[in-house]
């Protein structure tokens, strides 16, 4: 997960009233389309509009190998600290600033006021009562989705391992066909998975000594951002035993 904070310049300008401002994006809707310039130019000119002078931007950029939310972190205590004299948060819409109840609870004991641009909504805590209970809906709704998503993944999961694919990164030893959806031996390493059952079978050997020759047979466990088997899945989030090559 990428994240940062910008100090925003001084404004020619201002009518007094401050803002810090919130987007974020995950890598999936990275790919539909979504993008942090279009969030940061929409609060941009709402700010604009409104005579807000945005003292500071705090962006997260989530991936599917990291989740986390820094910048939120650290946009939170900028807010709580007293001498910033900033009360006000500029976001695009409720399931950008939530992703769940425990995040909208922390801006809520903010205290705060905080435009939802995309939505129309502003909040603080002279809204009414009606106006709360509405944003506590979609809160809820935002939190149903992401439960809901994990849900179906895990169902996905299944039933592709019912059907006899293996549901995710290949085990040592196998490689992804992503034409089949099958795992299949990997020519290179399978042989040398082979021979350390071989190995470890005669009872000859202690694990301690498996690993050495594992590491002179030519593996070596090393983390690795993607395997090119999985281009197109995106999940190289588990390390895997790699051939090492001498150069």
């Amino acid at each position: 997960m990428k994240s940062r904070a910008r100090q925003q310049p001084a404004a020619k300008a201002s009518s007094g009233r401050t803002a810090v401002m919130y987007v974020r994006v995950s890598s999936k809707e990275q790919e539909q389309g979504f993008s942090i310039p279009a969030q940061r130019q929409l609060l941009k000119d709402y700010a604009e509009r409104e005579g807000i002078h945005v003292v500071q931007e705090f962006e997260d950029v989530e991936t599917a190998k990291r989740a986390g939310r820094t910048s939120f972190s650290e946009m939170v205590d900028f807010l709580r600290k007293k001498n910033s004299g900033c009360r006000t948060l500029l976001v695009e819409k409720t399931d950008r600033l939530y992703r769940n109840i425990k995040d909208w609870v922390t801006i809520d004991e903010l205290g705060i006021e905080v435009h939802f641009v995309k939505e129309a909504v502003v909040l603080s805590e002279d809204s009414r009562s009606s106006e709360k209970f509405m944003h506590g809906i979609k809160v809820l709704m935002a939190k149903n989705y992401i439960d809901n998503l994990g849900e179906e993944v895990r169902k996905g999961m299944i039933e592709k391992a019912r059907q006899g694919h293996w549901p995710t990164v290949a085990p040592v030893g196998y490689v992804n066909n992503l034409v089949s959806h099958r795992i299949e031996p990997d020519p290179e390493r399978a042989p040398i998975i082979v021979k350390l059952f071989e190995w470890y079978a005669s009872g000859e050997y202690s694990l301690k000594v498996l690993t050495k020759k594992a590491a002179a047979a030519g593996l070596a466990r090393e983390p690795i951002e993607q395997a090119p088997a999985l281009a197109s899945t995106g999940d190289g989030r588990q390390p895997r035993l790699v051939k090492r090559t001498k150069g």
